[in-house]
């Protein structure tokens, strides 16, 4: 049965709890204090069966005193449920909670909008706006957005749709750290529970850690150790150590996976690799199977040498290559991996990690064997400026400077201050990234533009967004913002909603002459403007001249198009003052106004008042309530 760990994420009192038990029939708020107070405290659980996906729920708590707790519990996930209230919309800890899904790497997820039964249907869809706003450049842009309420039922159908297709694509993330125990036996003790051995060969564990069991996605609670049979409140490297683990059942663990403090191995099924043969073995042709041993996994894997011309590997000689792996394998930079044939299935030699998570798609050609033959001569430093390097735009978070060049984390600060003082890469939020990447993507930047300004003079820039979708698409915000701010300072472009070139001015249609008569004609008309043909006529001009003033007037926010009206924006600005004023003068406080009562109080038809009272709906002036609206 496939499995897949949802957790959720959202503010205080959004209803993540709630969800959580509708969809398991499963109360993850398990503590008395959480049931006296109506809060998560702690991290709760529950499972449901969706289909043939058995889903683990982790419900996090929502309070900002809480968001420690909420790390442990969001940090293991495969897929992430960001709860926003409809009735509260997007919320300090919804952004916060967001921030760190982004900041921890998780890649999958969907926005759910809680309590639906509370709002009407103008708000959910004000929700919704604000909620595509937070998540914009973000893993979760394009990803669902489902409406739900916990009371009612509505929507549940919908996300377990949801649940159940992101089943079908879920993948290991790379996870981080520097112990590691590969596990080699897991059994059941009485009045313990869950027992895993093995022998550390990293690191320290000590009573009450966290632990990830790698490949996978869940976390371990050391609950008790034992070194060599005896109690002990810590274990070193190189010890053989049994861990009473608390949350997780045998089933959840198994020989060949590794407990590893968060953060330290790459989960992989391609690595790139110096590989030795052992001078007894035979040759090792381009293409075999292998078995690929680490700790105390075995995974067959398909062995690519680098190079064109590269077709057998001798015995005793070295060959740079990539493993592809059947398999997923914990690993981090500088490991080894012993070899054995298929069949028979003698040892042949061994490897060593070069890059255990490669994102360059080939070997064979002349560039892929010199990007391999830089790993294998670097030092860490050196590898992390490599990587970086083949990143391009998109960048490497900080995290992989451990989980994917191996470095321990007291030495990441050093590494990239380094890197940076030599110019080998920038730091753009968790992002680093290479000059040169910055450097291209602003000459990119600057054509686009220069052919922006020539197909359309009457604009006054490319839409900031349209600039990044082109140039940027899927790569992290804060690059993004980085290379503006680059472009910015070297005064390359004016950075602003609408991005330009400095030297670069609007051409005004007709002249400013011109321009003034269009906009002072739409002002007198107020409300209720004419086609256009009669406001062509009204300034005395062709409508061709007409509709490329209106243009440059809408683009300077003079004028706003409502449909098929184009109306002057101090007309709207009167309108919107005239109506917000009826809620003062109602009886109660409490003002509403109908179509009818609209188009006679401004004495206008049906053509005018739809497209107006839209207008005044979406700037939040009214709210519509059934065949009225209520004056907000």
């Amino acid at each position: 049965m496939t499995r897949l760990v949802v957790g959720t994420a959202g503010h205080i009192d959004h209803g993540k709890s709630a969800l959580v038990l509708a969809l398991t029939g499963t109360d993850p708020d398990r503590l008395k204090e959480e049931k006296a107070r109506g809060i998560t405290i702690e991290l709760g659980f529950a499972h449901a069966v969706i289909d043939d996906t058995a889903v683990a729920f982790v419900d996090v708590p929502g309070h900002e005193k809480f968001v420690r707790t909420m790390l442990a519990g969001v940090g293991g996930v495969d897929f992430v449920m960001l709860i926003v209230a409809a009735d509260e919309s997007v919320m300090p800890q919804t952004r916060e909670h967001f921030d760190i899904c982004r900041l921890l790497g998780i890649r999958d997820g969907c926005v759910v909008l809680t309590k639906c039964d509370a709002v009407d249907a103008d708000t959910l869809a004000l929700v919704s706006l604000e909620a595509a706003e937070l998540v914009a450049g973000s893993f979760l842009e394009g990803r669902p957005m489902v409406a739900v309420s916990a009371r009612t039922g509505a929507g549940l159908d919908d996300l377990r749709g949801v649940l159940r297709e992101a089943a079908t694509r879920v993948e290991q993330r790379p996870v981080t750290g520097v112990v590691r125990l590969p596990i080699d036996r897991v059994f059941t003790m009485r009045g313990f529970g869950t027992v895993v051995t093995g022998t550390l060969t990293s690191g320290a564990i000590g009573v009450g850690d966290d632990l990830a069991v790698v490949p996978g996605s869940r976390l371990a609670k050391v609950r008790g150790i034992q070194v060599h049979g005896r109690a002990a409140d810590r274990a070193v490297a190189g010890q053989r150590t049994a861990l009473n683990i608390g949350g997780l059942d045998t089933a959840d663990l198994s020989r060949g996976q590794t407990l590893a403090t968060v953060g330290s191995l790459s989960v992989t099924r391609r690595v790139d690799c110096e590989v030795e043969l052992l001078p007894g073995a035979r040759a090792l042709k381009h293409g075999a199977r292998v078995r690929v041993h680490h700790g105390t996994a075995e995974i067959l894997a398909r062995i690519s040498l680098a190079g064109a011309e590269a077709a057998r590997l001798e015995p005793g000689a070295r060959a740079l290559a990539r493993l592809r792996l059947e398999g997923e394998a914990a690993l981090t930079r500088g490991d080894r991996v012993v070899l054995r044939g298929y069949s028979p299935p003698f040892t042949i030699g061994a490897a060593t990690v070069l890059d255990p998570a490669p994102t360059q798609p080939g070997i064979r050609a002349a560039r892929g064997l010199a990007r391999l033959d830089e790993l294998r001569m670097a030092d860490g430093r050196g590898a992390l400026g490599a990587v970086v390097r083949d990143a391009g735009l998109r960048g490497v978070p900080v995290g992989q400077s451990v989980s994917r060049i191996g470095l321990m984390p007291a030495e990441v600060p050093a590494a990239v201050d380094a890197l940076r003082a030599a110019g080998a890469l920038v730091e753009a939020g968790d992002r680093l990234v290479a000059p040169g990447a910055l450097a291209a993507a602003g000459d990119e930047v600057v054509a686009l533009l220069t052919a922006f300004h020539a197909q359309q003079p009457m604009s006054e820039g490319m839409p900031r967004e349209e600039l990044r979708t082109r140039v940027a698409r899927g790569v992290d915000p804060a690059v993004f913002e980085a290379l503006m701010q680059r472009l910015a300072t070297a005064k390359r472009l004016v950075d602003r909603e609408r991005v330009a070139l400095p030297t670069f001015r609007v051409l005004v249609p007709g002249g400013e002459d011109a321009v003034a008569r269009v906009e002072a004609v739409f002002e007198a008309a107020g409300l209720m403007p004419g086609d256009a043909a009669s406001m062509a006529e009204r300034a005395g001009m062709a409508p061709e001249a007409l509709t490329a003033a209106v243009t440059y007037l809408v683009r300077q926010k003079v004028l706003v198009r409502l449909g098929e009206l184009t109306i002057h924006r101090t007309s709207l600005d009167t309108l919107k003052r005239d109506v917000a004023a009826l809620k003062a003068a109602a009886e109660g406080g409490v003002a509403r106004i109908d179509v009818a009562q609209f188009k006679e109080r401004y004495g206008m038809t049906r053509k005018f008042a739809i497209p107006l009272l839209e207008y005044l709906d979406r700037e939040r002036v009214t709210r519509r309530v059934g065949d009225t609206r209520v004056v907000v």
